[in-house]
């Protein structure tokens, strides 16, 4: 397994629930298309999952 990973946001989170758009704000994703790269925990392999539908996923 990588070290890092890399993802961006393809959705929007209008329309989402709360917690669903307080999950994009901490996994760093306040814009559309930004891409960011973090470490590659558990917490935010957990984060990701639950925002699967919004954000496209490339692994480093």
């Amino acid at each position: 397994m990588a070290e890092t990973i890399t993802f961006y946001q393809v959705k929007s989170g209008i329309g989402s629930t709360r917690k669903i758009r307080a999950t994009l704000i901490g996994l760093g994703l306040t814009k559309m298309n930004k891409k960011v790269t973090r470490k590659d925990t558990p917490e935010i392999r957990g984060m990701l999952k639950k925002v699967g539908h919004l954000v496209h996923i490339e692994e480093i």
